[in-house]
């Protein structure tokens, strides 16, 4: 992290447009934590989950918490790896109950009283546009304006490997909603929230709860994998690092674990953890020069920097 930062620049003005960042959240708590002197968890529990009685939401597990855990599984319901995240603790390391999660929303909703208030009522009161008219961002909240008489929805989502998560609440008619699946499928959960807090919103259509295509690896030689090692840039502030090792062709995103990647071509991979794939573009003989990211519907071409 501190290697990708000293080397960095911005390609625009700070606060000028509109970028999701999962590497962003995990160093604003990278240096909360700097700044107040302890490691990220201890700092959330001291701060938010310790005054609010939370005490199924951590990231180390207890013994008793470890024994409850709800197994993941990938998008092809195989059994998934947890993840963590050290260094990004912020981006997503945290696991939590329904439960706690409900008891964090009863304090954002003003049925219990908590010295957070105010905080919490801050992160709501600058809104800016992300470039989508039907959403807002906040303070680690994003929002649906109102539509109409019902109020607007603040919420956040979150996933993992093998889990995907909603959180949100309607300010106007104080109702608050938990969903969590134990399924990284890419559909998520974020349509059963919404529908709950905005019952206009409509359910996804069962396609897209259909498993993906089952993919079949084949052999291919592994001097395949020099030609694609390297690091490309997807996004301003999301990288993806090819590597070999061995006869194995690994994949890490920026913040992300590393995942190996499986051939159904010379060209072609997949990842087993999650339904995504990757394929290069090389020109002659030469190094690929380009990779695309195939995932949830999306062609998301990345360029070689070295």
């Amino acid at each position: 992290m501190y290697e990708f930062l000293s080397s960095y620049e911005l390609t625009r003005d700070i606060g000028s447009q509109y970028e999701y960042s999962n590497f962003g959240g995990g160093l604003l708590g990278h240096v909360l934590a700097l700044r107040a002197g302890q490691d990220y968890e201890s700092l959330v529990r001291s701060r938010i989950t310790g005054p609010l009685g939370m005490k199924d939401t951590g990231i180390a597990l207890s013994p008793a918490m470890k024994a409850r855990l709800a197994a993941g599984y990938d998008g092809q319901l195989n059994r998934a790896a947890n993840w963590d995240l050290p260094t990004l603790a912020g981006a997503g390391a945290l696991r939590s109950t329904a439960n706690d999660l409900l008891t964090f929303l009863a304090a954002n909703l003003g049925y219990t009283k908590t010295p957070l208030a105010p905080a919490m009522s801050a992160m709501l009161s600058v809104r800016k546009p992300t470039g989508n008219a039907s959403v807002e961002v906040a303070l680690a909240w994003h929002i649906f304006p109102s539509a109409g008489d019902d109020g607007i929805v603040v919420w956040h989502n979150g996933g993992t490997g093998g889990y995907r998560s909603f959180i949100g609440y309607n300010p106007k008619t104080r109702v608050g909603v938990v969903a969590l699946s134990n399924t990284s499928t890419p559909a998520g959960v974020d349509d059963i929230g919404v529908h709950l807090l905005r019952p206009q919103s409509p359910l996804l259509n069962a396609a897209a709860f259909r498993p993906p295509k089952e993919r079949k690896e084949i052999a291919v030689d592994p001097k395949l994998f020099d030609k694609y090692a390297g690091r490309y840039q997807l996004a301003p502030n999301f990288i993806l690092t090819i590597t070999r090792e061995g006869d194995h062709l690994f994949a890490q995103a920026t913040g992300q674990p590393k995942f190996e990647l499986f051939a159904e071509g010379e060209k072609e991979y997949f990842l087993k953890v999650v339904d995504a794939q990757i394929s290069f573009e090389v020109e002659g003989a030469g190094a690929a020069t380009q990779l695309v990211l195939h995932q949830m519907g999306r062609d998301m071409p990345a360029k070689r920097i070295e």
